[in-house]
């Protein structure tokens, strides 16, 4: 069985405040956008193997798509021995989220092909034990998201209209250390009301609070952001904790951005 774990973005990023345990209180809009790794599943006589092929994806231990498993090995004891498949396309350490998707995915696709018959919350509360942004894969829809990133909330948010050039230097940007760096606050506009206005005002509005220190460690981030706002994006910005950025274009503009061939360039234009 074949599955396709897509990627997002996050329209604004506020880190509101760290909390006791540790990690920290955020505010954002999860956008799904279609592209795509490819998860196949079938089940073996012998022991579990999982495979990779495309961009690495490091360790087996550390793989969200084995952890899955494994996690709902432990609940179910009938679950079989299997071979994983996963070929990927969506950069690591991007964040586009590929590896929570992956991890997602691989819970719906073990319940579907296995009859686990796994209620929907409970899905939830085991993709919650693989990462904060992974019950978002699980809904992969607009979706308001607080907490870790776990809590979520399902919002009216079209893009339909316009068309999305994501670019992806290759950089790896260490998300904790970078937490380590960030000051929280309370901001002073919700996302929640940014989102319902015009497009064209989140280029004022719509902050991602990672952005000031990422730049300033890396400074060919920030350009290519100004890149895209040269190339008449209407709304541009890096994605989670970087180091991806994205514009937002209108669909029937034609727009020629010089490509740099160690750069990672997609243009994603049928939108939810």
């Amino acid at each position: 069985m074949v599955t396709f774990p897509n990627c997002k973005i996050n329209l604004g990023l506020n880190i509101v405040k760290k909390r006791d345990d540790g990690f920290h209180d955020i505010e954002t809009v999860f956008f799904p956008l279609p592209f795509y790794d490819v998860l196949e599943i079938i089940t073996n006589d012998n022991k579990t193997i999982f495979t990779n092929t495309g961009i690495s994806g490091g360790e087996i231990k550390n793989n969200l798509c084995f952890k899955a498993y494994q996690l709902l090995k432990k609940d179910f004891s009938d679950l079989p021995e299997i071979k994983m498949h996963l070929h990927k396309s969506i950069p690591v350490g991007a964040g586009l989220g590929g590896g929570s998707a992956d991890g997602a995915f691989t819970l719906s696709l073990l319940n579907k092909k296995y009859n686990l018959d796994i209620s929907l919350q409970k899905l939830l509360v085991y993709a919650s034990q693989l990462g904060s942004d992974c019950p978002f894969f699980l809904i992969n829809k607009p979706s308001l998201a607080f907490g870790r990133g776990e809590i979520l909330e399902e919002i009216k948010c079209s893009l339909s209209e316009y068309k999305i050039l994501i670019i992806n230097p290759g950089i790896h940007i260490n998300t904790t250390e970078l937490f380590q760096q960030i000051i929280p606050s309370f901001p002073l506009n919700k996302i929640r009301e940014i989102i319902q206005q015009p497009i064209e005002s989140w280029k004022d509005d719509l902050i991602n609070d990672f952005e000031n220190t990422v730049f300033q460690q890396r400074p060919e981030i920030k350009k290519i952001k100004e890149e895209l706002y040269q190339h008449n994006a209407i709304y541009a910005s890096m994605t989670g904790s970087g180091s991806t950025v994205f514009g937002i274009f209108n669909k029937n503009d034609e727009i020629k951005i010089p490509i740099k061939k160690e750069y990672l360039y997609k243009w994603i234009e049928k939108l939810p």
